[in-house]
This record gives C-alpha cells, structure tokens and sequence, in this order.
C-alpha cells in the first residue's frame, strides 16, 4: 500500500512540479474517485439490491455508502497534508483530525449496522433465543459501549497517545467494579441465563419452592416480578430465580391446568351412579374443557368413605380457585338430589358400668 502511495506521488510530482499543485491535483483526483464510488453504490449496487426481496441489503447501503465517500476524500486530504512542507506539530495535528473524523464516522456506522443487525436476529426466536424485544437494550448499550471502546482506543493511536497505562487502569478499574457490584452482575447474568433457559415466561402461573404462587408480569435483567392472586406483586431476583426449583403450571404442550376435586361416598354407594354424576357436573360447567374429556377416578378405601377424584381441565391455571368452588358447590347439591351420601369422621361413645361405682359413675370412652 505504501509502495502504491509512492509511485501516484512520484507521478503526480512529474505531472506538476509545483507542491501547492500536486496538493490540488491529489485533493480533485480522490474528490473525483470517491464521487464515482458513490456513484458505483448508489446506481448500480442500490438498483441490484432493490430487484432482490430484501430489505436488509438496501438499508446496509444506506449505512455504509456515506462513510466510504467521505472516508476516500479523507485519504486525499491526508496525502495532500503530507505533500505540504508544515511544521511536524502541525502537520500531526491535521493529520490526527482527519484519522479522529473517519473513526467517528465508521464509529457511528458500525453503531448503526450492529443496531439493525439486533433488530433482525431478535425477529428469529427459534435460533436466537437469548435476543428479544425485552433484551434487546442491554445488547444495544453492550455493542454501544464497544463501539465506544474501539473508537476511542484507535483515537488514542491516531494521536499517538500510549495506550497501555490507560489499559492498566481500566483493568484495575474493572476489577473494583466487579467485586463491588457482585450482587447486581449475578442478577444480570441470571437475568440473561433465565431468558435464553426460557423456563417461565410473561403471562405464566409459576410456583416458587418457598411457596410462592403467581403471575409472571415482568422478567427484566435485575429482577422477575410475580402478581399473586391477592393482587400483591413480589419481586424476586434474578439470582434468587437461577437457582430456584420452579413450578411452571403453564408449562407442557399448552397452558390448560388440571384440577382435582377430590369427593368420598359413604361404603354401599352405588359407585356406577357416583361416576356418572360427577361426570355429568363436569360436563355441564362452561369453564371446563371438553378436550381432555373430564374422568373419574376410584383412589382408595378410605377409613369411612370410598374416595374418588373427579379430574377435569381449565384453560388457564388462573381458574383453578374459581372452578373449584363451582364443580365442589355443585357436586354437593347433586349429590343431595340424587341421595348419595358424604360420610365424615363419626366416633361412637360406649359407657360402661364398673361393680362397685356407685350409680354406676366410673365409666370408659372408647
């Protein structure tokens, strides 16, 4: 590259002697190249590109084709200073301008393109499941920050600045901030981990192995906040969640929730009718699903009771509480129209008299 630079030097020293010409001549000729790559970019890359079905080609070139224009005429400028005889402070100074407008403008560019790339890759869920809409700002402010970073490292070697001590310090730096915010980094990485693991998403009914049961109406970097059915919202962090066992009742192959009304009958029941009418209750409840069908299950021998449980579907777990008090509610009174029996807990008490206890006081319960 540098022997090219030589060799259009030398030519353009023949062609004009003069150096303030040869400044002019090296100023119009990459003036002139960088109009017909402009040129080259906008008629005939932009009129392939808008034949294709792509957006994403056109909007590249609209980032991009600026930079490339301004950048040739920067390289112009920068020959041109140094064909001129300036003092060595001036001649650094412009130089280092001309290097600190490019990096800026690339800068800006790279910020730009990074930023569309986000909002593509965040489109496809399936294969990028760690970007979406809701992390889509810490990404953004990531690149943003090392967009920042290179630019101001070339920057620094634009000006002929060193660079190592300021590394040094921004390693030191870094380390302070990591041990002193702990806590917040664990919570941000949890935060990302959580939305690429996905285990529970907005709209969920989770339960926490602490016990606690609700909605899921934020997942964000530092937290995940809950609305439970007292409408109290908990806010729980992130790193508390990573490390929690979960309980999504909306997880599975679809957000339907399975309750059970566990129901006894008294022994001697007519178990075929007790079927049916449990059946029949399930069935006529608008909030249950028909798919799964309702069924009926005989459990066990109870102490004083054939135990059953009658199984049935909700669309969504939040309509587990409400459902069961109407199928419970209606159970009841079906039961009590068709003359099955509840039994409870029942004790009999025997008295028993003792020779030689007065009215026959002494006595024992059993």
């Amino acid at each position: 590259m540098d022997f090219g630079k030589e060799q259009l030097l030398e030519t353009i020293a023949h062609v004009a002697p003069n150096p303030y010409v040869q400044v002019l001549l090296i100023i119009l000729l990459f003036a002139a190249l960088a109009k017909i790559v402009d040129l080259i970019l906008l008629r005939f890359i932009r009129r392939w590109f808008e034949k294709t079905k792509f957006t994403l080609d056109d909007q590249i070139l609209d980032i991009f084709h600026a930079p490339v224009f301004v950048s040739i005429f920067l390289v112009g400028l920068a020959l041109a200073t140094e064909r001129l005889s300036l003092p060595s402070t001036v001649r650094s100074v412009t130089l280092g301008g001309l290097q600190t407008v490019g990096i800026l403008l690339w800068a800006v560019a790279l910020s730009r393109f990074l930023q569309l790339l986000l909002g593509v890759v965040s489109r496809d869920q399936r294969r990028f499941p760690l970007i979406q809409e809701r992390t889509l700002p810490l990404f953004s402010n990531l690149f943003i920050i090392l967009v920042v970073a290179l630019a101001a490292y070339f920057i620094f070697l634009a000006w002929r600045i060193d660079v190592t001590a300021w590394m040094a310090s921004a390693g030191i730096l870094g380390l302070a901030i990591s041990f002193a915010a702990k806590d917040t980094l664990a919570n941000l990485f949890s935060g990302v981990f959580i939305v690429a693991d996905a285990p529970y998403k907005l709209g969920d009914f989770i339960v926490l192995d602490s016990g606690e049961r609700g909605e899921v109406t934020h997942i964000g970097i530092r937290s995940t906040r809950l609305l439970t059915r007292d409408d109290v919202e908990i806010t729980v962090p992130n790193s508390i969640m990573g490390n929690a066992k979960i309980t999504n009742e909306a997880g599975g192959p679809y957000e339907k929730y399975r309750i059970r009304i566990k129901v006894g009958v008294a022994y001697g029941s007519d178990i075929d009718k007790v079927h049916e009418t449990l059946l029949a209750v399930a069935k006529d409840c608008a909030e249950v699903c028909a798919e799964p069908a309702p069924r009926v299950r005989f459990r066990a021998f109870g102490d004083s009771s054939l135990d059953h449980e009658l199984l049935c579907w909700v669309q969504k777990p939040v309509q587990r509480g409400r459902v069961s008090h109407l199928l419970y509610t209606e159970v009841y009174k079906r039961f009590l129209a068709e003359g099955v029996e509840i039994p409870f807990p029942q004790r009999d008490v025997h008295v028993r008299s003792v020779s030689g206890t007065p009215n026959g006081a002494d006595s024992t319960k059993t």
